[in-house]
């Protein structure tokens, strides 16, 4: 199977004043605001009183909100100008899941406005920021978990075997929503208000929940009977870390905020639900980590070189860590804390590479470079060991 981020083919040669400068500009890269602000959020909430961490993660969320403005930006003058192949990106199905993209990064820079801008903008506007983001963030996710998936029933033309962890992102955005949402319940008026947004959270995680308990099968299953991804789509592996991680988030934050928001009897449910939710999902998410590093591994040792698919080590590890971050609050148990440690060190080495990386394929140009087809390994045998 090949599998490319974009196809050449689909689109046209630059014509316009802008030349390639942002022709080739795809929603793919609003993961790299992600992977930024999940390093700051994460950071923040980790076990201890690490002097100086606060601030460095405040920086940081500064970055990904300077990162998400100039994104924004860059991506309106890639519709402005290059409308057709803007349009096109919808029927490709390689390119259409990345519109999750876009939501999560305004959730992800809004929720991380809250917990560490604030330090930087003041409460009032930290509040009045993340909201704007929040909710638009939520509906364009909303809107992703209907439209892609349509796209892909009655325009997309899907072989057998070409599951791809990248299906993930639309139907995952409102599970993001489901666990930042609670950081505003605080700031509403006390009652109706409160817990409609509480239960509102709950009822993104339950639909984000069972739309990928429908895609998981689909990607193990072409894993197992179609054998390793195209070594440029491996590092994808690790969006599966994304709605386990999150998940874990969410009913943690459920569990915080639930006390005095809903009748006694269900805040205690919220608690419940944290650990016995959070524990075995934490456990399959290192199940999923250690495969997914195994395989990544096996794809460089044959040439895997660097695409903008190596932000997909960021933000899914990212939850990771604030999910461990919850679950060492909700049980007390340091061997959770440990974890979330352990998980950042891993997060702020994978979004140091992909940083810089980034950072140097944009001097170059080589990252807004017309795409190249992605060259597909050879079928593996039946007698394969490895």
């Amino acid at each position: 199977m090949v599998t490319t981020v974009q196809p050449a083919t689909a689109f046209p040669k630059a014509g316009t004043r802008h030349g390639t400068t942002l022709r080739y500009l795809g929603p793919n890269w609003y993961a790299s605001v992600m992977g930024t602000a999940i390093v700051a959020t994460a950071g923040a909430g980790l076990p201890g009183a690490v002097p100086g961490l606060r601030t460095v993660c405040a920086t940081v969320w500064a970055l990904s909100l300077a990162m998400l403005v100039v994104l924004l930006a860059a991506r309106a003058l890639h519709w402005t100008h290059h409308r057709e192949q803007a349009r096109a990106g919808f029927l490709d199905p390689a390119t259409a899941p990345f519109y999750g993209c876009l939501a999560m990064a305004l959730l992800a820079v809004g929720g991380g406005t809250l917990v560490v801008g604030q330090d930087w903008i003041g409460l009032e506007a930290a509040v009045a920021l993340d909201a704007v983001l929040f909710g638009a963030g939520t509906v364009i996710g909303l809107t992703c978990a209907v439209a892609i998936p349509y796209l892909m029933v009655v325009r997309h033309r899907i072989e057998p075997g070409q599951a791809s962890p990248v299906w993930l992102l639309p139907v995952v955005a409102p599970m993001v929503s489901a666990a930042l949402g609670p950081l505003l319940v605080p700031h509403l008026p006390a009652g109706q208000a409160r817990e409609a947004l509480l239960l509102g959270c709950l009822a993104m995680f339950g639909l984000s929940l069972l739309a990928t308990s429908l895609m998981l099968p689909l990607i193990f299953a072409r894993l197992i009977t179609g054998g390793p991804l195209p070594l440029a789509l491996t590092p994808a592996l690790f969006l599966v870390l994304g709605p386990l991680g999150q998940s874990t988030t969410a009913v943690g934050k459920f569990a915080d905020v639930a006390p005095g928001v809903v009748p006694a009897p269900y805040a205690q449910g919220f608690s419940d639900l944290a650990v016995l939710y959070g524990v075995p999902v934490m456990g399959f998410a290192l199940l999923w980590l250690a495969l997914s590093a195994a395989l990544v591994l096996r794809a460089r040792r044959r040439g895997m070189g660097f695409t903008m698919t190596w932000w997909a080590f960021t933000f899914p590890v990212g939850t990771c860590v604030t999910g461990a971050e919850g679950l060492a609050r909700h049980t007390g148990l340091v061997a959770f804390d440990v974890l979330a440690v352990a998980l950042y060190i891993l997060l702020v080495a994978a979004w140091s590479v992909a940083a810089v990386r980034t950072a140097r394929g944009l001097v170059s140009g080589e990252l807004l470079a017309a795409p190249r087809p992605a060259a597909a390994e050879p079928a593996p045998t039946r007698g394969r060991t490895r």
